[in-house]
C-alpha cells in the first residue's frame, strides 16, 4: 500500500513546475512504481509527480486504466518535440475533483523521455493516449485543467471547494 495519496488543487505543488530528474536512482524507480499502484486505484488513465505531492518530472500513463495490460509508460523528463492537428475534449483530473472543462489538445504528439532503465526514447502519440500525455505533462508545467476553465466556472468551483461541497 502507497504512503502517498492524490494532492488536490489549489496545493501548491500543483502550481509550480517541476524539477528535472537528473539521477535514476531506487527512490525514482519506486515513486514511479508508486504513482502507478495510485493510478490504477483511482482509477485514472495517468499521473505525474506533482499530483502525489513530489516536484519531480516523472509521469506514468496507461489509456486502458488496467494494471494488467501492458501499456504502462513511465517517462522521465518527458517533452513534446513536435504537434499536430487539434481536438477539443472535456477532460476530469484525479487533482481537481468532480470537475470537467472542455480542453484543447493536439491530435499527434512526438514526445521525447527517458526510461526507468535510462534509455532516451521518442514516442510518436495520437488519440487518446496524445491527450492524456498532454495533461500530464501540463501537471509537470504547474497547470491543471482548472487554467482552462472560464474565470465563472472556476470561481464556482473554487467556492464549493472552500464551502467542503466537493
Amino acid at each position: 500500500m502507497s504512503s502517498k495519496k492524490i494532492v488536490v488543487y489549489p496545493e501548491p505543488v500543483l502550481c509550480n513546475k517541476a524539477n528535472e530528474i537528473e539521477k535514476i536512482d531506487y527512490n525514482i524507480i519506486s515513486l514511479a512504481e508508486e504513482m502507478a499502484e495510485i493510478m490504477y486505484q483511482a482509477p485514472g488513465v495517468g499521473l505525474a509527480a506533482p499530483q502525489v505531492g513530489v516536484d519531480k518530472r516523472l509521469i506514468v500513463v496507461d489509456p486502458t486504466s488496467k494494471s494488467d495490460s501492458g501499456r504502462l509508460i513511465s517517462l522521465i523528463n518527458p517533452v513534446i518535440v513536435e504537434r499536430e492537428g487539434k481536438e477539443v475534449d472535456s477532460e476530469m483530473c484525479l487533482s481537481v475533483p468532480e470537475f470537467s472543462v472542455d480542453v484543447p489538445r493536439s491530435l499527434r504528439l512526438l514526445i521525447r523521455g527517458v526510461t526507468l532503465q535510462g534509455k532516451e526514447i521518442e514516442l510518436e502519440i495520437e488519440g487518446f493516449p496524445a491527450r492524456i500525455f498532454q495533461h500530464e505533462i501540463d501537471h509537470l508545467d504547474g497547470k491543471v485543467i482548472l487554467d482552462y476553465a472560464s474565470k465563472l466556472k472556476r470561481t464556482i468551483y473554487l467556492k464549493k471547494r472552500k464551502k467542503g461541497k466537493i
